[in-house]
Order: C-alpha cells, then structure tokens, then sequence
C-alpha cells in the first residue's frame, strides 16, 4: 500500500472517531484545553483565529438559513396548519412576556447596583412614550430586505421570508418550489457542518477570553450572571413546563427534559438560536411532529420565541435604572416587560444579538445612549454565561412549544374520535 492510502485511511479512520464522540464530551474538551493553553501562557494566534471564525461562519449563515428555511417552508406548505399555528404563536409570546416579568420581579427583590459613568448624563428616569418604541419596531419590520439580511436584523427578513414565500406559493412552478427546497437544505447541511466544528471554535473562544481577561472572566460580574441565569432557570423549569402542563394536562417534565437535553445542549454550546434550526428540526422529527407545521414553526420561533432575552434585556435595564438610582414604579415596570418582550421578538439569533437591544428598553428611563452602551460592555464580560443558557432556553423553548402544539392537536382528534365512536354506538 503507498502512503497516500495509506494517509487517507489514517485521516478517515481520526473523521469516523471523531463523528462518533457525542458533541458534548467534545465542547467540554474543547473548554478544557481552551482554558489550560491559556493558563500556561501559551501564545497560539492561530487558536484565537479558531474562534473568530466560527463566531463569523455563524453571523454569516444564520440570516439566510432563516430567510430561505422560512421562504422554502411556506412556498411548499401545503396548507392545513390551522389553530396549532396560532397556538404556538400565542405561546412563544405569551413565554417570552412571562420571562421579562419574572426577570422585572427578580430585580425587585434582589436589585444588584454597577459602577457606572454617568456624571452629567442627564439620565432623568422618565418613561418614554411606549407607542414610540412600539412605532420604531414596527417600522424597522419593511427594512430593505438585502440590507436586514447583511445587517442580521430578523424581523424584516422574517416579514419578506413570509412575503415572498406566499408570493411563490400562489403563482411559482413547481421548479421554482424544487430549487428552493434544495437551497433550504443545502444550507441547512452547511449549518450542520459549521456546528460540528464548534468543540475546535469554542475552544479558540475560551483560550482568547481568558488570555486576555484571566480566570476573572468567571467571577466578574458573578451576581448579574447569577441573577440572569436563575431567572433563566425558573422559567425553563416552572413558566414553561406550567405552560405546557395546562395545554396538554399531563406531567411536562418528560416533554421538557427532552428537549433540554436534544436541543437545548448544544444550543448552548453555539449560542444561536438560527444556528441550531437544523437540530429542532431533526428533534421535531423523533418526536412525530408534522413536518409541514414545524418547517415553519421552528424557523419563525428562532426569531419570536426569546423568552431568554427578555430575561436578559429586563435585568440589565433594571440593573442599570438602579445604578443610577432612578426609582422604578410598577407602571413602569410592567411597561418595560412589555417592550422587553417586543424588544427580544427583534433579538439578532446569533450570539450576543439581545444585548444591542438594551439600550432601546434604557430609553424608557430617558438613559443615555453612552450609560446603556456601558450595560452592554458589562453584557458581554458575562457573555459566556449569559448567552449560553439565554439561547439554550429560547432554542429548547422552540421545539417544546412546536410539540405541545401538536401533541395537543393530535388529543383533540382523538377525544372527537372518541367521541364520535360512542355517538356512532348508541
């Protein structure tokens, strides 16, 4: 055998052991030695490079999975989605307002104050006309369409994704339908690809965070992480599951360690909701979900369901309405759980993408723009944290919420079934 069979033989037999090791054990390694490189002040530029790139192949594929995964799935739909669509709309908002008040009553009671510049701010803690708010997301919605897909901003391209996709289903050919499902699928596989890279991208992360910050990075700003992630928490495993139990009448928790466990792991590990659309799709699948209804469910709830950055938007806001000491009234409050909660459905599905929407939740207590774009520089020291188990709750929150939709539609038939039966026998 020469060497080049021989090197090709090497290399396929390192691809198949690495394929067969479970994503998880291979991020924690990935940390693991990210953390240990460092710490022996190791100079690999080279593994920075890692993670810039694998940060960057995420931004970039995830505005046009969306797109296309949207466009793709209401082109070819078939019709016949009906009151589960509805449903599982009303719960990701109804999840996404009940996280933003737990997150507003978590402040509350344990209220945490930042050392920040605001001398001379002219921060006057007045609440701003929340139709304003409101006007300016509705108005960022018919964004040029090429330029929310460069700039990341998912709710036009959501908007034309529908558009355009009820436009080729009423008048594009079949070969018109054929292509897009391709291009769907390709770029769902190239998205697959890129995630399977992740234990070597979160390692050039975690090496680049702490050469350049130290083992801080893990006890910095430890109460807001600490706050942010309870919050997180009680609404991953009390809101939800209460959400679900009430709709479907039976024990939730099976259903939502499910999809903690299928969906919510390595949405943790990539920090992208859009990102991990390929794997709730796939988790949808074991679970006997239609794939009509969640080809479109699980693209539209990677923009809307952001349960965990309304959490994350509430508590720095608040964090930063008590650092400079403005007195927050109920009233207030509950309008910020309100614009928190549009504020998230607007949230970029890529890492870090709630934290540029603090500042439009600050203008409700007139702070300004150079104070709440310090909250932000304080987010993203606890990025690791934050944005970790802020996605892992909104991308498990997806398919949860997708397969209590149809599980509950699938009762209903059978109760009628039931029912008619019996009508059929007297």
């Amino acid at each position: 055998m020469n060497d080049d069979g021989l090197i090709k033989r090497l290399l396929t037999s390192i691809l198949r052991g690495y394929n067969s090791v479970g994503m998880v054990p291979k991020i924690l390694c990935g940390v693991i030695l990210g953390v240990l490189i460092a710490l022996l002040n190791l100079n690999f530029t080279a593994l920075s490079l890692l993670g810039t790139l694998f940060v960057s192949a995420l931004k970039s594929i995830a505005p046009l999975l969306v797109f296309v995964i949207i466009l793709a799935s209401i082109s070819l739909n078939k019709g016949g989605l009906g009151s589960r669509f509805r449903l599982v709309i009303f719960y990701y908002l109804l999840s996404t307002l009940l996280a933003a008040v737990v997150a507003s009553l978590a402040c509350d009671r344990f209220p945490i104050m930042l050392t920040l510049d605001w001398n001379s701010s002219g921060a006057s803690g007045t609440v701003q006309s929340v139709s304003t708010v409101v006007s300016n997301i509705l108005q960022s919605v018919t964004t040029n369409p090429v330029s929310a897909l460069t700039d990341a901003q998912y709710l036009p391209i959501l908007f034309w994704a529908i558009v355009l996709g009820i436009a080729v289903k009423k008048v594009g050919s079949s070969e018109t339908k054929s292509f897009l499902l391709d291009c769907s699928n390709a770029l769902s596989h190239v998205t697959r690809w890129i995630i399977a890279l992740a234990p070597f991208g979160i390692m050039g992360l975690v090496y680049s965070a702490v050469a350049s910050e130290g083992v801080s990075i893990f006890k910095e700003y430890g109460k807001l992480a600490l706050l942010i992630v309870a919050c997180v928490l009680v609404v991953a495993l009390i809101v939800n599951p209460i959400i679900v139990a009430i709709s479907l009448r039976r024990n939730p928790y099976p259903l939502v360690w499910k999809c903690l466990r299928m969906s919510g792991v390595t949405a943790f590990f990539t920090r992208s909701s859009a990102a991990n659309i390929p794997v709730n799709m796939a988790v949808c699948e074991k679970l006997g979900v239609d794939r009509d209804f969640y080809s479109v469910a699980i693209p539209l709830g990677a923009v809307i369901n952001m349960n965990g950055a309304a959490i994350t938007i509430s508590v720095m806001t608040l964090t930063a309405a008590h650092s400079l000491g403005l007195d927050v009234s109920f009233t207030t409050s509950v309008w910020l759980c309100v614009i928190s909660a549009l504020a998230a459905c607007g949230a970029s599905g890529i890492a870090g993408g709630s934290l540029l929407l603090i500042p439009m939740a600050c203008s409700l207590f007139n702070i300004p723009n150079d104070v709440s774009m310090q909250v932000v520089g304080v987010g993203f020291v606890i990025g690791v944290v934050q944005d970790s188990f802020e996605t892992a709750l909104n991308s498990s929150g997806d398919v949860l919420f997708v397969t209590t939709a149809e599980y509950r539609r699938i009762m209903k038939e059978v109760k009628e079934d039931a029912e008619r039966g019996g009508n059929i026998g007297m």
